[in-house]
């Protein structure tokens, strides 16, 4: 943990700033539920907070894409009985993957989550199966740069906040109703997210980071058999220049709290006047979801 990130972290609410100096226990990892058509689909509860309360389970979860569940993950989702279901992805991957299969009354919301060009980045990459034009977009450590500069947008960018900041007053807001977030992997747009509601919430910085990077365990096959696979079509002579970009790093939630210490003087800020969540709607997410 760097000192940038604790000072950060411990100002995003006054519990965990209260807290800060004394001890907490770390909760596990939410609950993964598991699906034939999405790898990365999780029940956000069951963290632990500073003050030793508990997240509550079944109310907000996070997931990758949705367009490729069966009729049994339909099924499964139908029992999580969910209020909301909120897209982070452009249209660009609403285009070519396809629309969300959810159970049968629930539309979801977009709310599209610039991705800086990563997806149409990947394609160009990919769709060329030049190794020599792939080395060049993504090798050297240029993709890993390119995610780090993903991350910055969740801060630098007004349409993302808006997003991000609406996303969370609609928790704030549901009476206990169950609501479900997602984007293309639900590692990065979904990943930010969870990390800032749960920071919110008062989770450890060890238990908020344990989460975000429980993408890198739950995406680890799905992305390995894709490596595998572009290799054998011979789309891909070196596919591990996908890595950086499969993989969710400290490095990348770095960039985005140096943005928010940049622009708002850290994170406080940031969640109060960079998405309009006041000291109400703060005091809301608590009350619905930890207890």
């Amino acid at each position: 943990m760097t000192l940038t990130r604790r000072t950060l972290l411990t100002t995003a609410t006054t519990a965990a700033f209260l807290a800060a100096t004394g001890t907490a226990k770390a909760g596990t990892t939410g609950r993964h539920i598991p699906l034939q058509g999405a790898v990365n689909v999780r029940d956000l509860g069951g963290h632990l907070t500073y003050d030793g309360e508990t997240v509550r389970p079944g109310l907000v979860y996070r997931a990758d894409g949705l367009s490729r569940l069966t009729d049994t993950d339909v099924a499964t989702l139908s029992g999580l009985r969910l209020a909301k279901v909120i897209d982070f992805r452009i249209p660009l991957e609403v285009q070519y993957d396809g629309a969300d299969r959810l159970p049968d009354g629930l539309t979801p919301v977009s709310r599209p989550v610039t991705d800086n060009g990563l997806y149409a980045r990947l394609r160009t990459a990919i769709g060329s199966a030049d190794p020599v034009r792939q080395e060049e977009m993504l090798g050297g450590g240029k993709a890993a740069a390119f995610m780090r500069d993903v991350y910055r947008t969740f801060v630098t960018s007004a349409d993302n906040r808006a997003q991000f900041g609406a996303t969370l007053r609609d928790i704030a807001a549901a009476r206990r109703a169950p609501l479900l977030y997602h984007c293309t992997a639900g590692k990065d747009r979904t990943g930010w997210t969870s990390w800032l509601l749960l920071t919110a919430l008062g989770v450890p910085e060890r238990t908020a980071v344990a989460d975000y990077l429980a993408s890198n365990t739950f995406r680890a096959t799905y992305d390995a058999a894709l490596r595998a696979y572009l290799k054998q079509a011979g789309l891909m002579q070196n596919p591990d220049l996908l890595i950086p970009l499969q993989e969710v790093r400290t490095e990348y939630l770095d960039a985005a709290l140096a943005a928010a210490s940049e622009v708002y003087g850290g994170l406080y800020r940031y969640l109060t006047a960079g998405l309009g969540l006041d000291h109400r709607t703060l005091a809301a997410l608590r009350a619905q979801l930890v207890g």
